[in-house]
């Protein structure tokens, strides 16, 4: 596509969450730092919010990789799960043997046997959910009996869910009111503001490989934080775009028009732009993206 144009080693604005790209800056280093000191002191729940594509994923996956061996770490990407099911796969997340056919209450047993073991090892036991907002309540409930499992010291298995606002109103209700009481540490993840927004993308070409002047114009940067309105997902859906419509123009720079043309073919950049006068969908730019 465009790498070898740009002189890039990769894609710079993939939407895979590559823990290579992230960003200790803005809010995400202080959600990291919140994390780390939450699950190094023992707590039993954390909790992280942020809006769809604010990068709740690659903030999850970084947490992982800084844990070190002292942590066995599960993670589970797609949380909607019966009770029961739930178990099995925090089980098979930590390599736990079980019988087959266990039930419910003997899953239970093989798993505080395992976390017992792990205690024994002097490891430290973490679960991570994603999309926790969909979590269903039953399931919420044999999750925060599952962290009843402690020593006089310390609890055998930690849990950070890492979900959208919605979350919230899913942990107000009253049936799981104990669970919420023992979210003891949690972080809200926010948009980019401008000056964030220009780092984020400046970070992610350097990361990529890129070595020379500025691949972005200020105006560019600025209408992407416009068009995105600080979310990390969508500023890399349009700085993508944007670098492919410079490549089709045959220049080496990203300019304001560039990125107004990537705003053109992406529906939620458009409706932020709606009052700025930028036009119907940039259909070539489609045609480029299939034909390159």
């Amino acid at each position: 596509m465009y790498l070898t144009h740009f002189r890039l080693n990769e894609l710079p604005f993939s939407l895979t969450p590559d823990t290579a790209f992230f960003m200790s800056r803005a809010g995400y280093r202080d959600a990291l730092n919140v994390l780390l000191v939450a699950l190094r002191s023992g707590e039993g729940f954390v909790k992280v919010i942020g809006e769809v594509g604010t990068g709740k994923t690659i903030l999850c996956r970084t947490l992982l990789k800084a844990l070190g061996a002292d942590f066995e770490c599960a993670y589970l990407p797609n949380p909607y799960l019966r009770a029961s099911s739930l178990l099995f796969s925090i089980a098979d997340e930590l390599r736990i043997d079980y019988p087959k056919r266990s039930t419910q209450h003997q899953l239970m047993k093989h798993l505080n046997a395992a976390l017992l073991a792990f205690h024994a090892q002097g490891k430290r036991v973490v679960l991570c959910m994603d999309e926790a907002q969909a979590v269903p309540v039953q399931t919420l409930e044999i999750l925060r009996l599952l962290t009843n499992l402690e020593t006089e010291k310390r609890k055998l298995l930690q849990v950070v869910l890492f979900g959208q606002p919605e979350l919230d109103a899913v942990l107000d209700q009253p049936s799981i009111r104990q669970l919420r009481q023992r979210i003891t540490f949690g972080h809200e993840l926010y948009p980019l503001n401008r000056a964030d927004t220009a780092h984020y993308v400046n970070h992610r070409v350097a990361i990529a490989g890129y070595q020379g002047s500025r691949l972005f114009t200020q105006r560019a940067l600025d209408d992407l934080q416009d068009g995105s309105r600080g979310v990390p997902r969508v500023v890399n859906i349009l700085a993508h775009k944007a670098l492919m419509a410079a490549f089709g123009h045959g220049v080496l720079q990203v300019d304001r028009t560039h990125v107004r043309d990537a705003i053109k073919d992406t529906a939620d950049a458009r409706s932020a732009q709606v009052s700025r006068g930028i036009g119907a969908p940039y259909r070539w730019l489609r045609w480029l993206a299939g034909s390159v």
